[in-house]
């Protein structure tokens, strides 16, 4: 009777692409942050949706696929976490370096040449 339980579950919708955007959401965190916060927000959402057809009922599904989700699902927050971080750091890197190219002596630079 187990065993026909086991066969009839569905296997979670998006649960493995929940896990592939998390893990890549890690992956690309460092193409300046965007990549990875954009994956890592749709994982985030897609997640949300399958936690919520699983919790409404977890029979109907297996509890590998739930776990699979749960695994992309934190790959996502980590990834988000990472990528908003390295956006932060480019973003202060450019306004320093932004504030010291400004407050070079341009002119008396040009006129020396």
């Amino acid at each position: 009777m187990e065993n026909q339980q086991i066969n009839s579950q569905q296997v979670l919708p998006n649960a493995t692409g929940v896990l592939v955007l998390g893990i890549l959401s890690i992956v690309f965190c460092f193409c300046y942050g965007v990549i990875g916060i954009v994956l890592g927000i749709i994982a985030i959402v897609l997640a949300n949706k399958a936690n919520k057809l699983y919790l409404e009922n977890p029979t109907n599904y297996s509890e590998s696929s739930y776990k699979n989700m749960k695994a992309g699902k934190v790959c996502a927050i980590i990834g988000l976490c990472l990528s908003s971080l390295y956006l932060i750091v480019v973003i202060i890197y450019i306004s320093i370096v932004g504030a010291a190219l400004t407050a070079l002596p341009w002119a008396e630079m040009m006129n020396q040449y």
